[in-house]
């Protein structure tokens, strides 16, 4: 990782999850890449959060396992537990 927080690589971290879906703006907050709903709807708003290579702009868009979230170049992969 950077001094500036973002990660300088393309590594990808799996985040469980128990369900079979997780909102994305729950998952940016599960997975510690937001620190709160104000601050998820404010990244996924300004277009900062990428689900599978693509820019989303639903809050409430359903992530399902094997989905990958990207932000500030940080990328997870959803797994179910």
């Amino acid at each position: 990782m950077r001094h500036d927080g973002y990660m300088a690589n393309s590594e990808t971290f799996p985040i469980q999850i128990r369900d079979e879906s997780i909102r994305l703006g729950q998952l940016l907050k599960l997975a510690s890449l937001a620190d709160d709903g104000f601050h998820a709807k404010q990244l996924i708003e300004d277009g900062l959060v990428q689900v599978n290579g693509e820019i989303e702009t639903r809050r409430g868009a359903q992530i399902r396992n094997g989905d990958t979230v990207t932000v500030h170049g940080e990328t997870i992969r959803v797994e179910t537990a």
